[in-house]
């Protein structure tokens, strides 16, 4: 099976929370697809790089439970769920997010009997140092030191059916954003050796299209895909990679660094990324509080993914459970607004 048809089938199939032989097998050919299909050539290749999977996958049973129980979220949720009022400024905002959920759209489409939809909503977590006014006992403070907390850039992406299948998916988004980072090292290492300028521009040219085809967790975090014309030529480059990949020599010792590379990113996977749950008292202006302070507070928890590399990245996100009828119709390019500024 091709690398395409790899991206077009792998929600439905890795289970993070079942560690059968089939499961490892599995991963173990996903793994050397998405990195160098030529390691298949390499003697005992499947037992050499099992143990690394069976690795990985005891660490993302370890993170799937972090995730954030799955919320309800809609504009009309937002008054009486703090943790939305904490997200979001207003429930208008809620309502931009989701009107622009287009991967929601099309699961409500695709699918007529389901009536609501689980997903991931990624946003930029930001902790910043204030002076502010706090009370102590009967007594107002001034210049008090704070930490307010502030999301931005709410984007929506991976959706499913279920909570089950979306937890599913994100154990694939992290697997192939593990198999993404062994690749950056390939092809670091392979910079350092002038003989093998070739296959690595074809290295780094593979990782810019996985990158842009939406693997790993920058769709998870809302890095939608390009546009169907732009994903066209991007699978017909992706193909002519495959190609060319294919029709190295065999360079063994080549390959050799390759698998252990390989095997080095998988077998450590918490070097390379973290889930960790989130739990805060936040006043009404989202500025942290004790949870014995006696000021106004809810408690809202979500979760923070740090995702180790070249540049690092750190969101928080929650899962939500949109009703289909409470997602708000598409919107529209207002051709009138967008005229006035050409």
């Amino acid at each position: 099976m091709g690398i395409l048809n790899w991206f077009r089938s792998r929600t439905a199939q890795f289970d993070a929370e079942r560690v059968s032989d089939e499961t490892v097998r599995w991963a173990v050919d996903k793994a050397i697809e998405l990195t160098n299909p030529r390691l298949k050539l390499l003697p005992d290749h499947h037992r050499r790089l099992a143990p690394a999977i069976e690795t990985m996958i005891a660490f993302l049973r370890t993170q799937i439970p972090a995730l954030p129980a799955a919320r309800p979220l809609s504009q009309s949720a937002w008054s009486a769920d703090p943790v939305l009022r904490a997200l979001f400024v207003s429930p208008a905002d809620v309502a931009r997010v989701l009107a622009r959920a287009d991967d929601v759209r099309a699961l409500f489409e695709r699918f007529a009997e389901v009536d609501a939809a689980y997903l991931v909503l990624g946003m930029a977590f930001a902790e910043q140092r204030v002076f502010g006014m706090a009370l102590r006992g009967d007594i107002v403070q001034r210049d008090v030191a704070q930490t307010s907390v502030s999301f931005s850039d709410h984007r929506t992406r991976i959706c499913e059916r279920d909570e089950s299948l979306l937890r599913r998916a994100i154990g694939v988004q992290l697997f192939e954003h593990l198999v993404g980072r062994a690749l950056a090292e390939i092809g670091e290492e392979r910079s350092e050796r002038l003989e093998l300028q070739g296959s690595r521009s074809l290295l780094r040219a593979r990782l810019r299209l996985l990158q842009q085809h939406g693997p790993g967790l920058g769709s998870m975090f809302g890095e939608g895909p390009a546009a169907p014309a732009e994903q066209a030529r991007l699978e017909s480059e992706l193909l002519a990679n495959e190609q060319q990949l294919q029709a190295l020599g065999d360079g063994e010792a080549i390959l050799e660094s390759e698998l252990e590379c390989l095997q080095k990113v998988l077998s450590r996977p918490q070097d390379c990324l973290a889930i960790e749950p989130k739990r805060l008292w936040l006043s009404p202006m989202n500025v942290v509080v004790g949870q014995s302070s006696g000021e106004a507070a809810v408690e809202v928890d979500f979760a923070v993914a740090t995702l180790r590399g070249a540049p690092p990245i750190r969101r928080a996100f929650i899962i939500g459970r949109v009703a289909r009828s409470d997602l708000p119709a598409a919107q529209q390019i207002n051709l009138a607004d967008a005229a006035r500024y050409l």
